[in-house]
């Protein structure tokens, strides 16, 4: 019933774009960052795109005229307060399994697209055989491939072990970060300027060490597009992978997107102080943007509920407990000018459930 219910809000917010909203989807720039894992492998259905989709969708980016910029390009923009044309995307690839070079690279060096790869550094100081070699990574890093760091352990760390208090979790996560920071700065002779979150699951605290760290960009993998008013330190992505998440369907689907700027989270990064939360919501920094009776809230463990609107508060009164380690929390709605999807997430920890 919960699954029906998050598809039923996509099929609504996903409708074509009305006749009185053509010509006047490009008003606001914005970006899509995608994120890919395994390219063409069958082994891993879940984290998998065809290659023959995968041509099909850098072919569609080449074709339809999509400005790809690398993600330090991006970040600049943010950083810099420099708006975001329309029609951006930038790729990254997770963990740096081995066809993103036998498979992957190919494809992205015939339309000369700018990518970045987030290295699994353990699996490849290792030597894990599914892994690019650090000889494969160095060639591809002269061939100008940008590659960036994804942890060196590759932990849960939203997942707070029950047995560390705070300072020792911190330490956990910092220590994590440090040694693969100096790996990838040993090997790529450069410190890396961005991290990615391994499984995109985070709290305050992952945030926060990461911030420590020094990297200038941190990327999750909730869904959703970039704008100007994106947090660098909180990128969103489009996972592209499975059965349903890698077609081309699917793919130029979230190029329609746009982001739903908020503040005030409720609840907000911490982990849960009190379950179940009584209100679940955040406050809109442009109401006047969406049509009403669009504006919805989603929890993965709740489903798609409409949202009471105060102003410009957005929220679901709640009386369930959550009892899954991880929800992500979604507001989205549709634009008045545009008619386009406007979604943005934040992710709700349960310390109950943390291992």
């Amino acid at each position: 019933m919960v699954l029906w219910r998050f598809v039923w809000c996509f099929l609504v917010l996903s409708l074509a774009v009305p006749a009185w909203a053509e010509g006047q989807q490009e008003q606001r720039g914005g970006a899509t960052v995608y994120l890919y894992h395994h390219f063409g492998d069958e082994r891993y259905p879940t984290t998998n795109v065809d290659m023959d989709q995968f041509r099909q969708q850098m072919a569609y980016l080449a074709d339809n005229n999509y400005n790809v910029i690398s993600l330090a390009k991006l970040v600049t923009k943010l950083r810099k307060d420099r708006p975001l044309p329309p029609r951006t995307v930038v790729i990254t690839v997770d963990d740096g399994y081995r066809t993103t070079y036998t498979k992957a690279w190919p494809v992205l060096k015939k339309h000369d697209f700018p990518f970045t790869v987030f290295l699994y550094v353990e699996g490849l100081e290792k030597g894990y055989a599914n892994y690019l070699t650090w000889e494969q990574v160095e060639e591809m890093a002269a061939a100008r491939v940008d590659f960036q760091d994804h942890g060196y352990s590759h932990h849960r760390m939203a997942d707070w072990p029950g047995e560390m208090g705070e300072a020792e979790y911190r330490r956990w996560i910092g220590d994590d970060l440090r040694l693969g920071q100096e790996i990838l700065e040993r090997r790529l002779k450069q410190k890396p300027s961005f991290f990615a979150i391994p499984y995109g699951e985070y709290n305050h605290i992952v945030l926060e060490e990461a911030e420590k760290i020094g990297y200038e960009a941190i990327l999750t993998q909730d869904g959703g597009s970039v704008s100007d008013a994106t947090d660098p330190l909180m990128i969103t992505r489009e996972p592209i992978l499975g059965q349903n998440w890698s077609t081309m369907e699917h793919f130029r689907e979230v190029l329609e997107r746009v982001d739903l700027p908020f503040t005030d989270m409720t609840p907000g990064l911490q982990p849960l102080a009190e379950n179940p939360p009584a209100r679940i919501g955040a406050r809109l920094l442009y109401p006047e943007r969406y049509l009403p009776g669009t504006i919805g809230v989603y929890v993965s463990e709740l489903g798609w509920q409409q949202a009471e609107v105060e102003g410009d508060f957005a929220y679901i009164e709640n009386d369930t407990p959550l009892t899954r380690r991880i929800n992500r929390v979604m507001i989205s709605a549709r634009e008045k000018d545009t008619g386009r999807t406007a979604l943005r997430y934040w992710m709700l920890s349960n310390p109950e459930k943390a291992r």
